[in-house]
């Protein structure tokens, strides 16, 4: 083997260009694809504006949308402003919170098959929607969200405590031990509280499925700044995820901060699924299922990753949103249902993969 790499002298390049020239085109081709993906969002979106029970003629869509003046008072007017755009919103809105939140988890517990519902940030928020429908009778959505989002934060928060408890930080095995503990407890308190209410139940079944429609700007404007404040948190931590990828030790010898990354994006974690999950209720197989297309298309580099996942996210959960509107007419098939329908095919070929895409 060549110690050294001889240099044509003719040659107007040295062999260091190359390397430069290629790490240039690599990072083209992934911003270009970022464009790209973007745009399918856009146009997945304009969809959802148009498709629906109600059947609109894309002119007539079009129009209402760049002219809303001269529509005011029409019916159309109403179908797309007041229903189908805030559940267009929701939808990228809550996608962007979901992929962001599985890339971390992913990258966090180094595992492969995490998503959100791994540190107990689901069964959380489903136990903070039982102690309002139950004990409180809450039964407006709007009040559903604060007391899921609180149920998240309250269940992460202990997940994180009893991973950190004891000698050594809190390390992703513990973390996901931790997290499979809470769940297990919070799960029955679920049941045993629903199975004593009925009427709890048959309110809370609604939530359950996962589902976009009958959710207004009531909701989702409470839940944009907590979406907003985590987006920005996980897109901070893609540097220092990078060194964490490699190991507590090696991040450490870096001048990185293992135990202050992990905190902070357990905060992101929290807020972003909590938030989507308070909001539309449990989405399956979205967390799980993107950060993995998103490493299949620029590789293991979470600087490109979590921004992949941030747009990759919300054009699968509006899409499968579309199809289930179309689907089964006049009815539609719930958005959590079709993520299921998805999700659970590229669940089965991960596990049986003998080698899983690294972190």
């Amino acid at each position: 083997m060549p110690l050294a790499v001889s240099v044509d002298p003719d040659s107007e390049t040295e062999p260091g260009d190359h390397a430069v020239a290629d790490r240039r085109w690599a990072h083209a081709l992934r911003a270009g694809g970022l464009v790209a993906f973007t745009v399918a969002l856009a146009f997945v979106a304009l969809l959802s504006i148009w498709l629906g029970s109600r059947d609109i003629p894309f002119i007539e869509t079009w129009d209402v949308l760049v002219n809303r003046a001269a529509f005011a008072n029409s019916d159309t007017a109403v179908v797309i402003h007041d229903y189908r755009i805030p559940r267009t919103l929701l939808g990228i809105t809550a996608g962007v919170a979901l992929g962001l939140s599985g890339a971390l988890m992913q990258a966090l517990t180094r595992n492969p098959l995490a998503e959100p519902g791994l540190l107990g940030v689901n069964t959380g928020a489903s136990a903070g929607m039982v102690v309002a429908i139950a004990f409180l009778g809450v039964t407006s959505v709007l009040g559903y969200v604060w007391f899921a989002l609180a149920g998240a934060a309250v269940a992460s928060l202990a997940v994180y405590v009893l991973g950190a408890t004891g000698r050594g930080a809190a390390s992703p095995e513990r973390l996901v031990l931790a997290g499979a503990a809470i769940t297990a407890v919070l799960y029955a308190f679920n049941t045993a509280v629903l199975l004593s209410d009925p009427e709890a139940y048959d309110e809370y079944r609604f939530w359950m499925v996962g589902s976009l429609a009958g959710r207004y700007y009531d909701v989702l404007l409470p839940l944009l700044p907590f979406v907003a404040v985590g987006a920005v948190i996980a897109l901070l931590l893609m540097r220092p995820l990078n060194a964490l990828s490699m190991g507590d030790d090696l991040a450490g010898a870096l001048g990185a901060r293992p135990g202050l990354i992990r905190a902070f994006g357990a905060i992101a974690v929290t807020l972003l699924c909590g938030a989507a999950t308070a909001a539309i209720g449990p989405i399956g197989f979205v967390g799980l299922a993107v950060p993995h297309a998103a490493r299949l298309l620029v590789g293991p580099d979470h600087r490109w990753v979590l921004p992949y996942s941030l747009v990759l996210a919300p054009l699968l959960l509006v899409a499968a949103d579309v199809v289930g509107r179309v689907i089964a007419p006049p009815g539609e098939v719930q958005v959590g249902i079709v993520t299921a329908a998805i999700g659970v095919p590229v669940f089965v070929m991960l596990c049986r993969r003998r080698r899983l895409a690294g972190l």
